[in-house]
């Protein structure tokens, strides 16, 4: 029986290591031909000399798996190098068919703390990086669908953040980076589906190298039990491999009609995420808000509304951190 991605080539960006790594590993399992692209700088907040060891590395597990890999080592937040990428996916296999933009990093402070470079370094990496992968992606799949006269196998699996969804107090780069690749998401959902192309967006929560603080305390299992303790031992709940089966099913033929969607994921969990909708609407009965008016339709009821459970907990997280 064929495999789901058999003949069809996958990016992967930021896979040399955790969640990236996973998901190389799992679309080559299914079949695909992986670009695995990783800087391989060690340090999360994009520090330190860069190696070619960890994408090198998983190419070597894909192919000793029997699966077909190849490495770039780029920065996606360099234009130059993001075309490179996508040029060697189309060299080496002859087409592209699926983008997973995962790379990023991490520079963590408090909004009144926060450096320009801070800010502007995440979100060149997370939000730039999108970006520049997406472009040129989408450019090879509109020509290709223009020269086959109709739909082509196109996907996007981009890679959002609950710290978008719930706020994250000593996160605003991130966050901010995180929102706006929803936003690239639902924009290019539209732009691209007539060319047969989805994009889709996950929020991901694994244990990885950039998360280990994060989810310090965090036990592995149900219970309290820590990895190989106890009964059921094995996978971690906050492994990246829990992350992975959904973006192979994203990127393949079955998910055709997925498109524009926000999915959270970790722990043997998916679930779909709403757009915002409106909750209540209020109207003047004269032409114009006046503050008197918007004080007694709005404060009454702020007070009556029962508390937000995630930003309660979000606030008490910024306590943490000032």
């Amino acid at each position: 029986m064929a495999q789901p991605l058999e003949g069809l080539t996958a990016i992967v960006t930021g896979a040399g290591r955790g969640l990236g790594r996973a998901e190389a590993l799992e679309l080559a399992r299914l079949g695909a031909s992986v670009v695995v692209n990783d800087y391989g700088q060690p340090g999360r907040d994009g520090s330190g000399e860069a190696s070619a060891a960890p994408a090198e590395d998983v190419v070597a597990e894909i192919r000793t798996a029997g699966g077909r890999a190849v490495a770039h080592l780029g920065d996606v937040a360099d234009h130059d190098d993001a075309r490179a990428l996508v040029q060697l996916a189309v060299e080496t296999y002859g087409r592209l068919d699926i983008l997973v933009n995962n790379a990023g990093i991490l520079r963590d402070r408090m909004v009144f703390s926060m450096t320009e470079d801070e800010w502007d370094s995440v979100i060149r990496v997370h939000l730039k990086g999108h970006f520049n992968t997406t472009h040129f992606a989408a450019a090879h799949w509109r020509e290709r669908a223009k020269a086959a006269g109709g739909p082509v196998h196109g996907r996007i699996i981009n890679t959002s953040s609950e710290a978008f969804l719930a706020g994250s107090a000593g996160q605003p780069n991130y966050a901010a980076a995180k929102g706006g690749i929803v936003g690239l998401t639902t924009s290019t959902a539209l732009a691209l589906a007539k060319y047969g192309v989805t994009t889709n967006a996950i929020c991901p929560r694994a244990r990885t190298r950039m998360t280990e603080d994060v989810f310090a305390g965090f036990p592995a299992h149900p219970g309290g039990r820590e990895a190989g303790e106890g009964e059921g031992g094995g996978l971690d709940v906050l492994a990246p491999e829990h992350v992975a089966p959904l973006v192979g099913y994203l990127a393949s033929s079955a998910a055709a009609r997925v498109n524009g969607q926000l999915l959270v994921v970790h722990g043997g969990m998916v679930a779909i995420a709403e757009r915002p909708r409106i909750a209540v609407k209020f109207d003047t009965g004269k032409d114009l808000f006046s503050f008197e008016e918007l004080d007694e339709l709005l404060s009454p009821y702020y007070a009556q509304r029962p508390p937000d459970e995630t930003f309660a907990a979000a606030e008490v997280l910024a306590l943490k951190h000032d």
